[in-house]
C-alpha cells in the first residue's frame, strides 16, 4: 500500500509596484524621462545623420582654408585642381607670411592683451554678478536693468567714445588703451549672475554662521564652485579679445603694439589677392585658439551640463 504526500506549494511571487501619492489639488504626478535623440532606432539614426551633415557643413570652410594654405599661389587660384594641387603641397605660403611680417611679436602682443583682458573681465564680471545675485543695495534693480540694456549696444557704436576717452587720458598707443575698453562685458555679468543664483543659499548661510563676510564667501565658497563656468567665460572672452580687429586697429598706430589680426592685414603683395598667404595667415592666427579650446574643452562641457545652458 503506497501513500502519497503532497509537496508544499510555494506561493507565487507578487511584484510590488510603488504607487506615487497624488499631488495636491488632484494633479497627476509628472514622470521624468531621459533626453534622447529619438524613441526608436530609426529616429536616432536619422538624427545622427542630420547632426553629421551639419558638422560637415560647419567644417567645410575650415578644411578649405587649411587645404588652400598648403598650396602655392598658382595652384590656389586654379579651379581645375581645387582638391589636389598640380605641383603638390608646399609650405611656401607660411614661409612667405613669416618672412614678410613680424609674427612672433604680433602673437606675443595678442597673447599679453588677450590674457590681461580675460583676467580683468572675469574678475570684474564675477564680482558684479555676485553683487547683483547675493547682495541688496540701493538702485540694484535699476543698475542691473542698465547692464541688460548695455547688452543690446553694439561695440562698434562705442568706438568713437572710447577713442575720445583714451585721448583725454593720454593712453593712446599703449597696452592700456587696447585692454581697458575690452574689459566691459555686460553679457558675462548677466551669465555669472544667473549662475550665482543657481548655487544653494545654504552654503552662504553656513559660511555666515562661521563669521565669513561677503568677500570671504565670494572668494572661498562661491568661486571654487564656479570653476567650470569661470573657465567657459574665460575662453569666450579670450577668443573675443584674440580675434578683435577694429579696436586694436583704431587705438594704436605703433607697429610694435600690433596684434595678430591687425598685423596680418599688413602682409600684402603687389600682385593683388594672395589666397594661399591669406589662408596661411588665418591658420597661424587660429592655432592658439584651437590649443586653448582643446585644453579647456572639458570645462566648457561641464559648465553647459551643470548650469542649465544645455536645456536641462
Amino acid at each position: 500500500m503506497t501513500t502519497t504526500t503532497d509537496a508544499p506549494v510555494r506561493p507565487a511571487r507578487q511584484r510590488i509596484v510603488p504607487v506615487r501619492p497624488p499631488r495636491p489639488g488632484g494633479a497627476p504626478a509628472r514622470t521624468t524621462a531621459n533626453l534622447t535623440l529619438g524613441a526608436g532606432r530609426t529616429t536616432r539614426v536619422l538624427a545622427l545623420l542630420v547632426l553629421a551633415v551639419a558638422a560637415l557643413i560647419w567644417l567645410l570652410p575650415m578644411a578649405w582654408a587649411l587645404l588652400t594654405a598648403f598650396k602655392s599661389e598658382q595652384d590656389a587660384s586654379d579651379p581645375a585642381h581645387w582638391l589636389w594641387p598640380r605641383h603638390g603641397f608646399t609650405l611656401q605660403a607660411f614661409s612667405t607670411v613669416w618672412e614678410r611680417g613680424d609674427l612672433p611679436l604680433w602673437m606675443l602682443n595678442s597673447l599679453l592683451i588677450s590674457v590681461a583682458v580675460t583676467v580683468i573681465t572675469v574678475l570684474v564680471s564675477a564680482m558684479a554678478g555676485y553683487a547683483f545675485s547675493r547682495t541688496l543695495f540701493a538702485g540694484r534693480r535699476g543698475l542691473f536693468a542698465l547692464t541688460l540694456a548695455a547688452v543690446l549696444v553694439p561695440p562698434q557704436i562705442l568706438i568713437v567714445p572710447w577713442f575720445e576717452q583714451m585721448l583725454t587720458l593720454h593712453l593712446l598707443d599703449t597696452y592700456a588703451a587696447v585692454i581697458l575698453p575690452q574689459t566691459v562685458a555686460p553679457v558675462m555679468v548677466f551669465i555669472l549672475k544667473k549662475h550665482f543664483d543657481s548655487l544653494p543659499v545654504e552654503l552662504e548661510e553656513a559660511a555666515r554662521i562661521d563669521g565669513a563676510g561677503h568677500w570671504r564667501i565670494f572668494w572661498s565658497v562661491l568661486l571654487p564652485l564656479s570653476r567650470p563656468m569661470l573657465a567657459a567665460v574665460a575662453i569666450f572672452v579670450f577668443i573675443g579679445a584674440w580675434n578683435n580687429f577694429l579696436w586694436p586697429f583704431v587705438s594704436t598706430s605703433d607697429p610694435s603694439l600690433m596684434t595678430l589680426p591687425v598685423g596680418i592685414t599688413t602682409v600684402k603683395d603687389a600682385y593683388g589677392i594672395q589666397y594661399a598667404q591669406s589662408m596661411a595667415s588665418a591658420v597661424l592666427a587660429a592655432l592658439p585658439l584651437v590649443a586653448v579650446f582643446v585644453f579647456f574643452q572639458r570645462h566648457i562641457v561641464k559648465s553647459v551640463a551643470t548650469t542649465g545652458l544645455g536645456g536641462q
